[in-house]
């Protein structure tokens, strides 16, 4: 295995997640300096997730014939790219254009990194590999924000995006030296997009994708006003960093046992996070702090194996399979933001552990009657 080119897709996958999120950690700071109300300069995030969704399938199918890493370093440059203009820019539409152009960006990178894994693992290891890169989301989550919320703090906002400008500039050449180069796919050998979804066990992947992470995204992004009401309101800094600790140590798990058992750890996931937020409608601040671990440990390797699954099932159309799972994923994400904000506005915020609930049901029954495709049976 080579594990200093998969290293430099872990950094990859770690510049996307932090590009995304850095902009709540300094949220207060951004909405100053370009002028705007805090919900105003909240949309960077969603206008990312935007340019994501709505790129990665057509760009996916428009570069399918370029070599991989060439496709990998013109991603990675258009978050050096978009970092930059964003840590310089004093106007809110040239920032909002940088966001997007950052999700763009995010689309491509993300519909290459589980299948370059692949190609860097010997047979048998591929969902080892996947793991060592989507370790990057967790570590973003856990390290990343917490260390560019403080240097924004420090420093001011845009020294942050000007770090992540030079982190990626690094991740250039780190790229450019040290991970090989593999081609696209021959002109006209690509299964058209939509045809994918007629591969046995591509669709199940797609669903359980899709609902998974709006269950997810609905509790995580209202998570504070979540522990707000449980009394736990000025804790949250704590709580996530047991939820980053606990995905960490998922994704551990994960990534030793994935290639073995991708189906009886995709269950699992399911049911832990399930019995989380089962814990949480207790509402006692101890329980909750259990009930965090344990979400945080079914997360954690959600990514991985859903990116397995989707390489697996795609077999020769694993690329537009991965790019329908970064659209739909991304897609899930700006709709859980929604969501939760009016469950929030109608209901108030004990109903997202219910909400949680409710979505796993269907996740849980795709997962098991998928035992032929999708997430079959393994010795």
């Amino acid at each position: 295995m080579r594990t200093p080119a998969l290293l430099a897709l872990t950094t990859a996958a770690f510049v996307t997640v932090l590009t995304e999120a850095l902009p709540a950690g300094v949220l207060p700071g951004m909405s100053a300096g370009l002028g705007v109300g805090e919900s105003a300069a909240g949309q960077a995030v969603t206008i990312y997730a935007l340019g994501t969704a709505l790129t990665a399938i057509p760009l996916s199918a428009a570069t399918s014939t370029w070599r991989r890493k060439r496709l990998l370093l013109t991603g990675v440059a258009g978050f050096a790219v978009a970092n930059t203009v964003t840590a310089l820019s004093a106007d809110y539409p040239l920032t909002m254009v940088a966001r997007f152009v950052a999700g763009v960006a995010a689309g491509v990178v993300w519909a290459l990194l589980a299948g370059y894994a692949r190609r860097l693992a010997p047979a048998g290891r591929e969902g080892k590999a996947i793991a060592i890169v989507m370790a990057g989301i967790p570590l973003a989550l856990s390290l990343g924000i917490p260390a560019g919320t403080f240097l924004g703090g420090l420093l001011g906002w845009r020294s942050a995006f000007g770090v992540m400008s030079a982190i990626a500039l690094v991740l250039l050449v780190w790229i450019a030296a040290g991970v090989p180069d593999h081609p696209g796919q021959p002109r006209g050998g690509r299964l058209p997009v939509l045809r994918t979804l007629t591969v046995p066990g591509v669709a199940p992947v797609l669903v359980v994708t899709l609902v998974f992470v709006l269950a997810h995204t609905v509790l995580y992004t209202y998570v504070a006003a979540f522990l707000g009401h449980a009394g736990l309101g000025g804790s949250v800094d704590v709580v996530l960093l047991v939820f980053g600790i606990a995905s960490m140590a998922g994704i551990g798990i994960v990534g030793a046992r994935i290639d073995r058992a991708l189906r009886r750890l995709t269950i699992l996931s399911t049911v832990l996070v399930a019995v989380a937020a089962a814990l949480m409608l207790a509402g006692s601040p101890a329980l909750i702090y259990v009930a965090v671990a344990l979400w945080g440990l079914g997360w954690g390797g959600v990514p991985t194996l859903l990116q397995t699954a989707a390489g697996n099932a795609g077999g020769e159309a694993a690329d537009n399979a991965q790019a329908m799972l970064v659209t739909l994923w991304n897609a899930a994400m700006a709709a859980g933001g929604v969501a939760g904000g009016i469950l929030l506005d109608t209901s108030g915020p004990a109903v997202f552990p219910w909400t949680l609930l409710v979505l796993l049901v269907p996740v849980l029954a795709v997962v098991v009657g998928a035992r032929r495709h999708g997430f079959p049976q393994q010795s």
